[in-house]
Order: C-alpha cells, then structure tokens, then sequence
C-alpha cells in the first residue's frame, strides 16, 4: 500500500498539491440522499476504519460517481475488498472505492480477460493517466457487496496525495448529510500505572459508568479512557467519537482528533485503544499524530493530594455536536505495590528485545512495542506434544509489524516437514494458523503479538462440499463451501470440461467459492463435468469431481 501511494504521488496531480485544500469541492458518490453506516476512524480490528460507508438501500448496483475531474489510477479484484477502484483527481486528492459489484465497460471485459490469462481471481491493474479519465459526476462503477462486507454499500477512502495520508472525507459530504445528535459515553476505564498508582485500592483497570456521582479513590499515576459512539439523524448506526477532550480542574490534559493517519500509524490503535475504550493518555512508544497529550506527562494524571480533582470529557462530532461527561477522582493515599517482574522476561518499548528459551527464541526490534511488558512467561509442556507450548504472556500484546519467532520441534510423528506450522493458541485452547516454514529442527514464522504459540501438524486435506448441487445450471453458477480445520487453504481452481474455470469468492463474509456460467467460456446446452482442486498452507489437496446439465 505505502509503495503504491507512494507511486501515485509521482504519477498523478503533478503541480495541485499546493493548492489550498479548502477550496476543493467533491460531487456526491450518489445522486440520492447520502446516509452512513460507518465513518472515518471507527476502532475496528487492528486498524482504523479508513473511509466512509454510504448506504445504497439495502441493494447493490447503484452507480457510483466520479467526485471530480481526474483519471482512474487502479484496477483491482481482491478477496478483502473486493471490485475495487482507486481515482486519482487532480485537485491533490485520491480515492478507493470498495466492494462494488463489478466495474463499467471497457474496464470490466479488461478485468475479466486478465482473469482468465492469469488464471487468477484476483488480479489488479495500473492503467497509465490518459488511459481512463473522468469528469465529476460521471459514473466509474456499480456499488455492491463483494470482499469482506456485512451487507450493500460503498466504502469511500480518501487520500490526500502529497502525503499519502488517509484523511476524513466527512468536510467534502457535511452539506448532503443530517447531523443533529451528539456522541453518548457508555463508560470510563481507569488505568492505574504499573508500580506507580492505584484506583480503589487496585492496581487493575477498572470501569465505571459516564457521570458517575460516587467519587472514584485513587493515588499516584493513573490514566483514564471513555468508551463513545457519534450518532446520526435518520440511521440506527453508531459510530465513531471526532474528538475527545479531557480536562482535570480546568486544564485540558489529553485532545484526540480523528482527522487523519497514514498507512504506517494503522496500528498503532492497539496502543491507543483497549477494546472499546479510548486512552485519553499516550503510550510513550505511541507516535498517532491524531493524539495530543498537554500535560507534560502524556496526559497521565498524578492525583498526590488528598482533594477531589475534577475531571471532565468533551465530546464533539464532525458536525459540532457535543456532549460532556464529567465524575470526581478523590485523592486518598493507598499504598502502591512497586512492579514485581523477572529482569530476564521484561520487554522494554525503547530497545530491542530477545527471548532464548530452549526450544524457542524471539526476536522484538526497537520500534515495534508501545510500552514496556512485563511478560507473564510460562512453558506448558505435553509429553506428545510436537513442541511445548509457550505462553510468552498471558495477555496477547500487540507489535507495531511481524517479529520472528522460532520454535524448536521436540518429536516429529510425521517425516514430512510442510505439514507443520505455527499455531496461535487461544485461552480457549484453540489453534490458528500463522504459518511458518521448516529449518534446522525449529519452525520459523512472524507474529504481530506476545502471546501464545505451539506447533501444529496438518496432514488433512481441506473439505470441499457442493451447495444446491442440482440447482447449478438452472441458477447459472456452481456453488462450493470449503472446509479446513488446520493450516487454512491456500489455493483453489477449477476446471469444466478440461478448460479453465474463473472460480471466485465474491463475499468472504459468507465464504463461499462460485463459478458463473457463461456461453463465452463453455457451450450451453448438455452436460458438463466441473473439477475443483483445493489446497491448504500444508500441500494437502483435494479434487472434487462433479457434473451437471446446462
């Protein structure tokens, strides 16, 4: 992605960055009311929501308009955000368009042909500038439901090409959309500081409801966090908070604004955030430039007087709107545990870190933690286990970017060396996948969080299982549900009547693999024999053999 944007910078706009970009204006994505079932920088897994999420009604193939003069700059079929189209305009901005159900001629028989040469449903192009250019309002795509989509809608990223910055695409749209209701806090999170606070005689986090009358007690270091959803005129969603303010007596000590980010802060809303809850404090290995800390302590709070500190959160919508919640910290002296841990498994956030274990060893560079950990290290063993399993800490800690594990194999039930992999192990006891390759007796793989890993053993192929096998010709498209219970699958392909088959996966959501049937591609009228071939992350494969009349 940083490549790209990166090219995209050199190729297009050349000469409009320095414009002033308040006096751009967008034509509406849609010709009709415009409503949003998501916003810009909603906590989302690992990531903030890059875009807008407009509603088409509740159906696909509404026509999706170009929102000023440019040229379409990429092409792309994926499984994650399937049809997808970036524009780049020449007003110093640059968009993607997400999940739509197909692209406009001439593009979509270009998509479809690469398809087929590659062999391959996903596939993507970069068109030179002059090879499509558009006006504004002009229609460049069908809105859809493709990709990793929970229901019809148009998922609008907007770039700010200089830079290559996200940026909240929600000044360009404020005209065409109804915004009277302010965000609501459903909570506050206290976070007393490792060795240095506590909160009701705690050193855990601890929760309390938004304008809570009964004071909270505490002494030394802590930090707060709320949890807020935005709301909207005419829509039962919710959405993200725009801005958070908190102040203690008075004094603005933290400020969120979620205007912006680039590709590289993308994670760093694992530091930012604890489940639902934003830290109004920031992590000192934190670099969001969305965060404002004006306190001089990264907007932690010292209560070390025995008075009541008044603290007080601002919340503001895009539009204006805004609420406050307020409650009262009193300062009571408790005594404050010092931080107990081992000197061999603490991680600091400002250094590179290893773990050498027997039988496992970890690597965690500088830059990649966002605070220090304390790990909770623990080697459970099984006498016929292929490897221990180890708890690097109890709590999963999430890293800036991949760091390289290896773990040691103790016995080896199977000769074969692809049929192992790297398993995450839940607190359940489940196993996922994250991958990982043979070498000199250890399984090398990179993970993006301290938790718990093992090795796994994969040696059964993956399930493949028609679905309304007898209603495939009359439906026009052959239909698969694909199983697999280990490593994952890695590839699939299909093949009717000896030729090649364009088998896809147009709504991972609801992981299915569908072939529409074409007379360009096969000729109707008599029976066909279908063969998909699926395999996993271990080479285990299955071949699935059917026919059908069409």
């Amino acid at each position: 992605m940083k490549q790209y944007i990166a090219a995209l910078m050199l190729a297009c706009c050349v000469g409009v960055c320095g414009q002033e970009k308040k006096q751009v204006t967008f034509v509406p994505p849609f010709d009709f009311p415009l409503t949003l079932s998501g916003n810009f920088g909603e906590i989302r897994s690992n990531h903030f929501h890059g875009g807008l999420d407009f509603k088409t009604g509740g159906v696909i193939g509404k026509p999706v308009r170009a929102l000023a003069d440019g040229y379409i700059s990429r092409i792309r079929v994926t499984n994650g955000s399937g049809y997808v189209l970036d524009v780049c305009y020449h007003n110093g901005y640059s968009t993607v368009n997400r999940h739509l159900s197909g692209f406009i001629s001439p593009i979509a028989e270009r998509v479809e042909k690469l398809q087929y040469e590659n062999e391959n449903w996903e596939v993507e192009i970069i068109p030179e500038p002059d090879e499509y250019p558009v006006k504004g309002g002009q229609q460049i795509a069908w809105s859809g439901n493709t990709g990793y989509s929970f229901g019809p809608h148009l998922h609008l990223d907007v770039f700010e090409t200089e830079s290559g910055d996200y940026i909240d695409p929600m000044p360009f749209f404020k005209s065409k959309i109804k915004d009277t209701r302010a965000p609501k806090a459903d909570g506050i999170m206290f976070f007393p500081q490792p060795g240095k606070g506590v909160v009701d005689g705690k050193q855990q986090t601890q929760t309390i409801l938004p304008n809570a009358e009964s004071p909270v007690e505490a002494w030394g270091v802590i930090g707060t966090g709320i949890k807020a959803y935005d709301y909207m005129d005419g829509a039962s969603n919710h959405y993200g908070v725009y801005s958070v303010v908190l102040t203690v007596d008075g004094n603005e000590v933290f400020r969120s604004t979620v205007d912006r980010f680039s590709q590289e802060e993308n994670r760093m809303i694992n530091s930012w955030t604890c489940g639902q809850y934003m830290k109004s404090f920031i992590e000192p290995g934190n670099t969001l430039r969305l965060l404002k800390a004006s306190n001089g302590n990264r907007g932690l709070v010292t209560i070390d007087e025995e008075r009541d500190y008044q603290f007080l959160y601002t919340l503001k919508d895009a539009f204006g709107n805004t609420s406050k919640y307020g409650f009262t910290v009193r300062g009571r002296k408790q005594p404050v545990e010092p931080l107990s841990h081992r000197e061999k498994y603490f991680f600091a956030w400002d250094k590179t870190n290893y773990l050498q274990e027997p039988g496992l060893s970890l690597v965690v560079p500088k830059g990649m933690l966002y605070d220090d950990v304390p790990l909770n290290y623990q080697v459970k063993a099984d006498s016929g286990a292929v490897a221990f399993t180890y708890q690097i800490n109890d709590k999963p800690v999430s890293l800036h970017a991949g760091c390289e594990i290896r773990i040691g194999l103790r016995r080896r039930p199977v000769a074969d060396t692809t049929k192992y992999y790297v398993a995450r192990v839940t607190p359940k006891g489940r196993k996922y996948s994250v991958g990982g390759k043979y070498e000199d007796g250890y399984m090398k793989t990179s993970v993006r969080e301290l938790g718990t890993y093992t090795v796994a053993v994969d040696t059964i192929p993956p399930e493949i299982i028609p679905v309304n096998k007898n209603h495939w010709g009359r439906n026009g498209k052959i239909v698969y549900r694909l199983k697999d219970e280990g490593a994952g699958i890695a590839s699939y392909r299909g093949m009717i009547d000896g030729k090649y088959a364009l088998f896809g996966r147009p709504n991972i959501v609801k992981s299915y693999w569908e072939c529409k049937l074409d007379s360009k591609h096969m000729k109707k009228g008599g029976k066909h024999t279908v063969e998909f071939t699926v395999t996993d992350n271990c080479g285990n494969e299955t071949v699935s053999r059917e026919t059908f009349v069409w």
